[in-house]
């Protein structure tokens, strides 16, 4: 019988026309085991819906990555130069361009570079217009290196070692630079474990800033958020309350309470001429106005924060 033979598989009778042939032994048998789900129209190469999805994705318009950290940054120009470098901000290189004329600003910028074991570089005037972008260096430039923010968690933590209340700075929409170092050497002055700035819409911590701040920054963290909102709701949940600036704010500076402000506090600036967004006003547990003579008049973001912080800082005595 077919089932008693020696050969593999299955055998046709005897008495066949065809003969006995043996069968596949069931190396065919993977053929007939299913393939899984038949794929999408899109995703077959040979179908219309894909190749039309390939033509729509080659006209739409590319968009190039966002960058979460700014990258290496040149300040330009002998004034500057010289500038940057009595206000210690870090720095990379001092780049000097080849046959230089030195006047008094660039021998000031040598000196401090060289008492400050700077790298300096001689360059040509032709890769120093490559490296500044064409702007006019007038021989000299600095590369700043790219700054390291903090997480927001860290800027908690710092007040958690220091076994004090944590007082924080949030800006809403504070794009100019200047008003970013003002506001961390007040955050410096008067208490404030640091500043917390959102990554869109906001100025960073550049040159400028660096500047602005009179050192403050070396002393003081900048994190940094991709959305404030959830930043400040996550400082809530840590215990914080947060308290906003705003010209019709629910109570004032001078009437502030001497608990809350003693407390685990976290001070939103808007900016001068917006003031708090609606979703950040919204998220705030309160806010706070500061009393001024005209009503025309209004303070910028830098000056504001600075009087606000100095007077919570009163009453965290």
């Amino acid at each position: 019988m077919a089932g008693n033979s020696q050969r593999k598989g299955a055998m046709r009778k005897t008495g066949s026309k065809k003969g006995p042939t043996a069968g596949s032994g069931g190396q065919r048998r993977q053929a007939l085991e299913g393939r899984g789900p038949t794929p999408k129209a899109q995703d077959r190469p040979k179908h219309k819906a894909h190749k039309a999805a390939k033509r729509a994705e080659k006209a739409a318009p590319t968009r190039a990555p966002r960058r979460t950290n700014r990258a290496a940054e040149f300040v330009v120009g002998r004034n500057s130069v010289v500038d940057s470098l009595n206000a210690r901000i870090p720095v990379v290189a001092l780049y000097v361009a080849l046959n230089i004329d030195a006047d008094d600003r660039v021998r000031e910028a040598l000196r401090i570079a060289g008492n400050r074991g700077l790298a300096i570089m001689e360059t040509s005037r032709a890769d120093l217009d490559r490296l500044c972008e064409g702007a006019n260096h007038q021989g000299l430039a600095l590369k700043i290196p790219a700054y390291q923010y903090a997480e927001p968690a860290d800027l908690l933590e710092r007040a958690v070692d220091a076994g004090q209340s944590p007082l924080i700075v949030a800006l809403d929409g504070v794009t100019d630079p200047r008003n970013l170092g003002a506001i961390v050497r007040s955050a410096a002055a008067f208490g404030a474990h640091g500043v917390l700035v959102p990554e869109r819409r906001s100025a960073g911590m550049t040159a400028s800033a660096w500047k602005t701040s009179a050192g403050a920054a070396a002393r003081v963290p900048v994190a940094r958020t991709t959305n404030l909102t959830r930043a400040l709701q996550a400082y809530q949940k840590a215990g914080c309350f947060v308290l906003g600036l705003d010209a019709d704010g629910d109570v004032d500076l001078a009437e502030l309470d001497a608990d809350l402000a003693a407390g685990p506090l976290v001070v939103v600036v808007g900016s001068e001429g917006k003031g708090l967004s609606r979703l950040v006003t919204e998220a705030c547990d309160q806010t706070l106005s500061i009393a001024i003579t005209a009503d025309t008049e209004s303070l910028n973001a830098g000056i504001a924060a600075g009087i606000a912080l100095y007077g919570i800082s009163t009453l965290r005595v």
